[in-house]
């Protein structure tokens, strides 16, 4: 069985596993979202089974959630993300490095530097997932006692992506002719002063890195809601979506890609991966029973604050035995309040069901041997939900390792993903064109 299309996958490596219970399960690394010697192995191992990227979200705080609960994650400590991915980037050769960067807290000239110096440190593997922090605890960190309303966000992260892209095109690509001979270094004419004055950000320039290796590094974005879907539409080369199942997934991809000939964008030049959490086994019942073992080691109080955190509502005073019943808005995240609630509402998940579910991970799971788990994939591919796949492992090593050894093959052997890397840059990989200098074009 071949197909004309080609899955794209990536990996979400911070935390290692999603999953609360991953850092108890029998044979797991406690330790592995801290431990350099472990991250070295697995970004290995992804490359070895040719993944196009090595994924890190990141938060700009502890998890708003109760101590009883905080005590139990494995998340409470983690790299920052630029130092890691530039110590990855010399432990390997292809796989792509996307990081995390909010446009809520930071500001541009520091992004459009970091990124620009990590294409340069990877040879032109790096991405950027634009992130509108939803934490209001984030605020804190950063002198605010209110977090910023959730369109606002939007608004301030759609200026954002001009100005850190506009830095990145400082420097014409043949701006450096390092003459020996006459002493210039580079050619004044072949650069550009940004000089942006917006709503939110007042930024001169230009930017004192050489334009990244792929002119600009993988645009990423992951809002589901409609300000997100809209910047993603605009901005966004790679969308990690969040869909629990195929029919929703589809009703995205429609839409978010149906909006790209209005905005002069070819529908191929945007990927979209929705996370998947996959346990594989021998056989069905195997990955079946793994499944359970691991959510039975999620604790009740994380539970019950990871279904908090998830609504933007403390559930703690909810009759845990009724359906989940009505729940405020809050301006925390509204794409993962709506999917929760849509699920509790599809299964008729009593409160603590829900909690139990979302204690461990409570959206998209391909839960199988390699053969099932390709036979899903393959659907979600050729019935237009998805371009591929941001990949959580049920925890490491094992988890990644079964699928890198028993599914990868499968996939490779149906003809829908690669057996070498297509190119050298993570653009190249993914199929996506080198942006042109807005500034100094061809």
């Amino acid at each position: 069985m071949t197909s004309t299309r080609q899955l794209r996958l990536g990996a979400f490596m911070r935390p290692v596993s999603i999953h609360t219970g991953a850092w108890r399960y029998p044979g797991a690394f406690a330790d592995a979202n801290f431990n350099f010697a472990h991250l070295r192995r697995f970004a290995q191992t992804l490359e070895r089974a040719r993944f196009d990227a090595f994924f890190m979200a990141d938060h700009l705080a502890l998890l708003n959630m109760p101590m009883e609960a905080l005590q139990r994650s494995h998340t409470v400590s983690s790299f920052e993300p630029f130092t890691l991915l530039s110590a990855l980037s010399q432990a390997t050769r292809h796989i792509g490095l996307v990081a995390t960067a909010s446009t809520t807290f930071d500001e541009p000239f520091h992004v459009a530097r970091r990124f620009a110096s990590l294409d340069h440190l990877s040879e032109g593997r790096a991405g950027w997932n634009i992130v509108t922090t939803s934490n209001p605890d984030a605020a804190l960190n950063f002198g605010l006692e209110d977090h910023m309303p959730h369109d606002e966000r939007y608004a301030r992260a759609r200026e954002f992506h001009d100005v850190v892209t506009g830095l990145w095109d400082s420097w014409a690509d043949d701006a450096f002719v390092r003459d020996a001979a006459s002493g210039q270094y580079f050619d004044p004419q072949r650069l550009h002063t940004l000089n942006h004055k917006g709503k939110y950000f007042s930024v001169r320039g230009p930017l004192h890195i050489a334009r990244p290796v792929q002119g600009w590094p993988v645009i990423v974005q992951a809002g589901a809601s409609e300000p997100g879907r809209q910047l993603a539409a605009e901005t966004a080369e790679v969308i990690f979506a969040a869909h629990g199942t195929l029919d929703e997934g589809r009703a995205f991809y429609a839409d978010v890609k149906g909006r790209l000939a209005a905005l002069g964008r070819e529908r191929d030049h945007l990927k979209i991966l929705p996370a998947a959490f996959v346990v594989v086994g021998d056989t069905v019942a195997e990955a079946r029973a793994q499944r359970a073992r691991l959510d039975s080691l999620v604790h009740a109080h994380s539970a019950i604050a990871s279904l908090s955190v998830a609504l933007g509502h403390d559930v703690s005073g909810f009759d845990l035995d009724q359906p989940l019943p009505e729940v405020p808005e809050t301006n925390a995240s509204r794409s993962s309040r709506e999917r929760v609630i849509a699920l509790a509402r599809r299964e008729g998940l009593t409160v603590r069901q829900l909690a139990q579910r979302l204690g461990g991970y409570g959206g998209l799971a391909f839960v199988g041997t390699a053969q099932t788990i390709a036979d899903e994939m393959q659907e979600w591919l050729e019935r237009e939900g998805a371009d591929g796949f941001n990949i959580m492992f049920p925890w490491l090593p094992g988890g990644l390792d079964a699928f890198a050894d028993k599914v990868v093959p499968e996939l490779q052997r149906r003809g829908i993903f690669r057996r070498e890397y297509e190119g050298r840059t993570l653009r190249e990989n993914l199929g996506l064109p080198r942006p042109p200098n807005r500034f100094f074009p061809a």
